[in-house]
């Protein structure tokens, strides 16, 4: 008999966290989406404000693996055909 208890509880406590779960889910959805809305918007205004005559650079890629010009010969070649 306790385990039927058991199960019917388990079923009711399933059934109320699923139940809240389709109610509080879509409200923290909308509070996360309004909250990047409003912080995308502020970085935009934030990047229109600056001043036309001034140059920022965020990322300036280092060249890696070039080779120098002084490192091996150039051997010119004729096409045998």
């Amino acid at each position: 008999m306790e385990f039927i208890e058991f199960l019917v509880t388990a079923a009711f406590v399933l059934y109320f966290i699923r139940m809240l779960i389709r109610l509080l889910l879509p409200m923290l959805f909308q509070r996360v989406v309004n909250k990047a809305q409003q912080h995308g918007g502020q970085q935009q205004y934030r990047q229109t404000s600056r001043p036309d005559n001034k140059v920022h650079v965020d990322y300036a890629p280092k060249k890696k693996g070039s080779i120098p010009d002084s490192e091996g010969d150039f051997i010119d070649y004729e096409e045998i055909k």
